[in-house]
């Protein structure tokens, strides 16, 4: 299951989320993955299936359920499940721009 979404200001607020480390679209892929680019442009590929097999995932859990981490969608610039789990932006966007790949710390 493939889902796309991409954000450029809240509507509610009138918010612009123009720091360079803010996601600026994400797909949802395959096997726990997120393809994201950022503001400034950069891209690439957000592994987290490291969360499916986490000793105590916490507040990530129920992302271990393919259907629900489909369900990812941008807030602000910040990749949020509707559990109120989400991604720092920024640590995100020094993970991909370093590497390319990388995989959620568990």
């Amino acid at each position: 299951m493939s889902a796309q979404t991409a954000s450029t200001e809240n509507s509610a607020s009138g918010i612009s989320p123009g720091a360079p480390w803010r996601v600026k679209a994400m797909s949802v892929l395959p096997a726990y993955q997120l393809a994201i680019t950022f503001q400034d442009g950069q891209s690439g590929i957000v592994d987290c299936s490291r969360i499916v097999g986490a000793a105590d995932p916490g507040i990530f859990a129920p992302l271990a359920n393919a259907d629900f981490f489909a369900q990812a969608r941008l807030e602000l610039g910040a990749i949020t499940w509707p559990n109120g789990a989400d991604l720092d932006p920024l640590w995100a966007y020094e993970e991909v721009t370093s590497k390319k790949l990388w995989s959620v710390p568990f």
